[in-house]
């Protein structure tokens, strides 16, 4: 069964995600959200299996370019970005041109930064074919490149036309991808629906051994709570901030680690077990609720403890956050699973605590 989930934006900025499985391939998908030009991003791994399917889905465009970019988060880089421009530029699309993200994280926001600068901006189609990349990068309009001194901190709110997600195509994703894509899925929860937490402790065999009706319910409720939060906070001046549940501890993780050895979900996983133990140093959650979220994290096969960083770099790449407002870190907490808010002006003695005891 396929389902339409609408991003509620301001004026024609609306958009659907189109949720189902077999999506791919379907003659003429893409024809609502294209013209006559389009520039899909992919990578090697991605375009050897669904680059032929998505060709279908674009019959109706007439003049279909493909740059392939680097695979991994060390490619999310400037020089990456100035390919696929190059790549528009070499092939003179204009401004009717559309960009089709093919791909995981990194091939989104990386095609999302070059759709939302080139020529002031131009068409964008989000298909992304991680978990990860289903159920958070691909929505929401964040774009972005990394700096060595920080994650994503050169980008733009940039919305796509579509964004297409075709459960199918986790048939073909690595075990460690799908259970790094994972850890966005239980944030969901955590931040907004402990109900949806509940089933998802209820259902984790189903979800890693891939039964696609619970995979469609993972990703369906994912969307439906990110689209709402979207929706209310376009541009992260205030509620939208809960998405980043645990990310100011990852982030800081692989902006330290170079970005190669921990998967941005694993990375996320870290630091939801670090914001877990900060709400409950802070006071503002229960030993009761720290221990679910650690057990289902454990039961995903994600990683509870953070590599082995020194705790004076991790605060240092902490400090380079976006959520940093007037020299004040603002972090994400859980006032109990379902509901969480920001704090401000965290002792760094309850910052250290957490790194170390989330070890």
């Amino acid at each position: 069964m396929n389902h339409r989930i609408e991003v509620a934006l301001a004026g024609e900025r609306s958009y659907p995600i189109m949720l189902g499985k077999g999506l791919l391939g379907t003659p003429n998908l893409l024809e609502p959200y294209t013209r006559n030009q389009a520039l899909v991003v992919t990578n090697a791994a991605v375009s050897g299996l669904f680059l032929d399917q998505v060709r279908r889905s674009l019959t109706s465009v007439d003049h279909l370019d493909v740059v392939e970019i680097g695979d991994g988060e060390r490619f999310k880089t400037l020089d990456t970005y100035a390919a696929v421009l190059d790549a528009l530029v070499d092939n003179r699309h204009n401004r009717t041109t559309t960009v089709v993200a093919l791909g995981g994280g990194v091939v989104g926001d990386v095609a999302g930064f070059a759709a939302a600068t080139y020529q002031r901006g131009v068409g964008l189609v989000q298909i992304p074919t991680t978990l990860l990349a289903l159920v958070d990068s691909s929505v929401g309009g964040k774009t972005a490149v990394n700096h060595p001194a920080g994650k994503n901190l050169i980008g733009a709110f940039y919305q796509p036309h579509a964004v297409i997600a075709d459960v199918g195509v986790l048939a073909t994703l690595p075990e460690r991808e799908f259970r790094a894509g994972f850890a966005e899925v239980i944030k969901y929860g955590i931040i907004a629906d402990q109900p949806f937490f509940d089933w998802l402790e209820s259902h984790i065999d189903e979800i890693l051994d891939r039964d696609p009706a619970c995979l469609i319910h993972a990703v369906r409720r994912s969307c439906e709570i990110k689209a709402r939060v979207v929706a209310d906070d376009e541009r992260e001046q205030g509620r939208r901030m809960i998405l980043n549940f645990g990310h100011t501890f990852g982030h800081a993780i692989e902006a330290v680690t170079g970005y190669e050895p921990i998967l941005h979900g694993e990375a996320v996983a870290a630091g939801m077990v670090m914001a877990m133990d900060l709400s409950v140093r802070l006071g503002r959650s229960d030993d009761r609720d720290r221990h679910r979220v650690h057990r289902l994290i454990e039961r995903s096969g994600l990683v509870t403890e953070a590599l082995d960083i020194d705790e004076d770099a991790l605060l240092d790449a902490m400090g380079m956050d976006k959520k940093v407002m007037d020299g004040r870190l603002r972090l994400i907490v859980c006032d109990g699973i379902g509901s969480v808010s920001v704090a401000s002006d965290v002792p760094e003695q309850a910052l250290r605590w957490a790194i170390t005891h989330g070890r």
